[in-house]
């Protein structure tokens, strides 16, 4: 059967699926049964998130969240291979691990590769190459064996969440990504593969919270991508098999938490980093090795003899190398990961308090920065007019007028930024805000969704 793109405006067909596939809210493939019968569900959903992920699993009066690390029902999506003990571990041990010291590579918002041209290439770890589809599926593959170890029973059945789109504007691309995330469930042993879009799953979550209908904004801004959901929800429509109806519009950008990282950092943090720096020529120094330490996929790059040449080969082309001084110490240190983890916890607490200041101590004596939440909003602008517009467009795609939007639903680690609230809410201005869980409404939609169709 032909699979479809839903852009916002149209349904393209695309390609035959390999698998089952949901898109648009409809499920094309094995046929969707009810949650007549209080037993548990056979089937589990994963949201691979770009930070955290988690396993739902649908069973009667109890969470449907899997520990997945201790108690905890989220699992940091990093591996670190470690080089000392020949051994990968993921998620906060992953994190500790390299923080503690201890020789390897630390990988992390791995989801980032599904669309983008390092997917189909390899990397070395553990002292051998390995490709990156590879890495994925050892992920992906923890996830299936932790949560089929805390639930005692094996997991045949998926339903994966999934952005509205991997990639902006390349139904290609999108398809790509899609298919590969598809191939690494199946290659770990999962018989039956289908996706929801990541909102719908989230408003499936919020539904079943609900007491009358509802017209919802659901509002994710993950780790990588930020994506919207326009639905109909009420109690009586939980039970409804097709809810293809219900769901007026979707529709989602490329931008997400660690872009809102990424722009800290650069703004904030690299300038004491030579970045913006002049060259004696007056033309700006090259921003390449900045750029990739502010990005969390390809931070392993400015490792790379290759790179750190050609920063050499600038040095005394600068006219004030005190900025490149501190970032050759800082690659001599493989410290780059440690400054990603300092920004994102910068961002955090940003979305609580004013100031937070970094120390960089380790790298030069006395040295620190101060960053504020308005520097933060400044850096961010451009990044959030996209998503507002992006929302409005999903408005008029639905026919909906800002004030007939009851609800807006907030879930994704990043949606607490109160710029970002701000902004949804100068667009919505009658619309109600609830606050999801922000980590695990997606897991427990996916949970629902998957009970529907496999029983």
């Amino acid at each position: 059967m032909a699979g479809h793109f839903f852009d916002g405006r149209r349904l393209i067909d695309l390609h035959p699926q390999p698998a089952s596939f949901t898109l648009r809210g409809r499920f094309f493939g094995s046929p969707v049964r009810t949650m007549q019968n209080a037993s548990p569900a056979r089937a589990c959903g994963i949201d691979f998130g770009t930070s955290n992920s988690t396993v739902g699993w649908w069973r009667p009066g109890i969470d449907p969240l899997i520990a997945l690390e201790g108690a905890q029902p989220t699992l940091p999506s990093v591996v670190f291979f470690n080089l000392e003990e020949r051994r990968p571990v993921y998620g906060r041990q992953a994190l500790g691990e390299y923080l503690e010291g201890y020789e390897g590579r630390l990988m992390r918002s791995l989801k980032s590769l599904l669309g983008s041209k390092l997917l189909k290439s390899e990397t070395t770890v553990l002292g051998s190459a390995m490709p990156f589809k590879e890495i994925l599926g050892l992920f992906l593959g923890t996830l299936k064996q932790r949560a089929e170890t805390a639930a005692g029973r094996p997991f045949e059945e998926v339903v994966l969440g999934r952005p509205v789109f991997f990639v902006d504007d390349d139904c290609q691309a999108d398809r790509e990504a899609a298919d590969t995330l598809a191939a690494a469930a199946r290659k770990i042993g999962f018989r039956e593969v289908s996706f929801q879009y990541e909102p719908i799953a989230a408003a499936f979550d919020y539904e079943s919270r609900i007491q009358q209908e509802e017209r919802v904004l659901i509002v994710d801004i993950g780790g990588g991508t930020s994506d919207f959901s326009l639905v109909r929800l009420s109690p009586e429509r939980r039970a409804v098999e097709d809810r293809q109806a219900d769901i007026l519009a979707t529709g989602g950008v490329h931008i997400g938490g660690t872009d809102f990282d990424k722009q800290l950092s650069l703004q904030g943090v690299m300038p004491l980093f030579g970045y913006g720096s002049r060259m004696k020529s007056e033309a700006p120094m090259p921003t390449s090795t900045h750029l990739n330490l502010a990005t969390w996929h390809t931070i392993n790059a400015v490792y790379a003899p290759a790179s750190q040449r050609a920063l050499q080969s600038m040095r005394y082309d600068i006219v004030d190398p005190t900025g490149i001084d501190r970032l050759f110490r800082l690659i001599e240190q493989r410290a780059g990961h440690w400054l990603a983890m300092q920004v994102e916890q910068g961002k955090i607490e940003l979305t609580e308090q004013q100031r937070f200041a970094i120390d960089f101590q380790r790298i030069e004596p006395d040295l620190r920065v101060e960053l504020t939440r308005q520097g933060f909003e400044d850096a961010i602008a451009s990044l959030l007019e996209r998503i507002g517009g992006s929302i409005g467009q999903l408005l008029v795609d639905a026919g909906v007028r800002p004030d007939e939007v009851d609800t807006v639903f907030f879930t994704g680690g990043s949606s607490a930024i109160p710029a970002l609230r701000e902004s949804v809410a100068g667009l919505l201005p009658r619309a109600r805000h609830v606050e999801g869980n922000r980590f695990g409404s997606i897991g427990s939609g996916l949970a629902i969704e998957a009970r529907k169709r496999y029983g």
